[in-house]
């Protein structure tokens, strides 16, 4: 495989949370919410990334804000469009007037559609990129956790992202079973508010759910005990109101989606060839994505797998990283440009 080797191309993390841009000798150089804000009345783009997000929930009638990116796949084209422009140009705020185009590695989930797929593409050519090439999701992740993706033997992938859950096994260079779920991040947050919502007749919105989630949450009831105050609008009396609640209430709102993820690791352990699974069962089973920060998730799983589970060391670039390192190999996206990133990288 040939090397390429020009800086200013791409690696993005187009996620349904987050954006990453990694650049080659510079790392992740940016790093921010998909989010946008949409001036209703003319159409036009108002914030993007952390600008916008801020706005959740605070804007007159006239902005939306939006997440253009819903479980992994494009929602909103022309939105995702500009929101990639935007992060590419920042990414090459320093470059020259009269440098080239970028070529763009960007991931996608593992079970996208050649539909949704040919959007991601597409939406990344239409942000400023010279060509766009797909890489799997999970295989991203494998790459940038520091997994040896190119070797034959077995290494199982977890990434637990906003929108999706990829859990992948992989051995000489691609993907032998995988499985992708529409549970991830964003519906722990959906749950945290609908637990409140019940118990509580209380309020609260999709960052304070957030917040209650990286602060107090956790994958096991069975732990320390911890608490925080929350505010929220009274849903009887209309009014603001302020309650204390637990991580162990938030352990149990978060049961169903942690057995949903547990599940889909199970059933990729199912597939997964006998000579790979006992590659998995030495090697243990890698958790990357912002839901690998969930406390306790590694030991509910392992717990549940009986096989030793760790968290990548940078467990929000991992995906990120991958999809720039893997630019070093472009020249084989480029000989080979309609093969599927569904059942493996090439």
């Amino acid at each position: 495989m040939g090397k390429f080797s020009f800086t200013q191309d791409l690696g993005i993390d187009l996620g349904t949370a987050n954006t990453l841009v990694y650049t080659k000798g510079k790392g992740v150089i940016v790093r921010e919410p998909s989010v946008v804000a949409k001036n209703n009345s003319t159409g036009e783009i108002e914030a993007v990334g952390s600008d916008a997000r801020n706005m959740i929930g605070r804007t007159p009638g006239n902005i939306s804000v939006v997440r253009p990116m819903r479980d992994g796949v494009i929602a909103d084209y022309d939105t995702t469009a500009s929101m990639m422009k935007y992060y590419i140009r920042l990414a090459q705020k320093n470059r020259s007037a009269f440098a080239k185009k970028p070529n763009v590695m960007v991931c996608v989930p593992s079970g996208i559609t050649m539909v949704e797929e040919r959007a991601v593409i597409d939406a990344t050519k239409q942000a400023g990129a010279k060509e766009a090439f797909p890489i799997a999701e999970p295989f991203a992740a494998a790459i940038g956790a520091g997994l040896p993706v190119w070797e034959p033997t077995g290494s199982m992938i977890v990434d637990i992202g906003g929108g999706t859950t990829e859990v992948a096994v992989i051995s000489l260079g691609g993907i032998v079973t995988s499985q992708s779920i529409r549970t991830a991040g964003d519906d722990m947050d959906d749950s945290i508010i609908q637990y409140i919502r019940k118990k509580y007749s209380l309020m609260i919105g999709e960052r304070s759910a957030e917040s209650i989630k990286m602060d107090i949450g956790s994958a096991s009831p069975s732990v320390e005990d911890e608490e925080m105050d929350i505010r929220g609008r009274d849903l009887l009396t209309g009014l603001p109101k302020t309650i204390t609640i637990s991580s162990k209430e938030i352990a149990g709102a978060l049961s169903d989606t942690v057995a949903s993820i547990i599940e889909s690791v199970k059933n990729t352990l199912e597939k997964t060839p006998p000579e790979l699974s006992a590659d998995v069962m030495d090697r243990g089973i890698v958790l990357s994505g912002g839901g690998a920060l969930l406390k306790h998730l590694d030991d509910v799983l392992s717990e549940e797998t009986k096989m030793p589970v760790f968290v990548a060391d940078a467990p929000l670039d991992s995906v990120a990283i991958g999809t720039g390192k893997a630019l070093e190999y472009i020249d084989h996206f480029k000989s080979h440009p309609n093969i599927s990133t569904r059942s493996s990288m090439y």
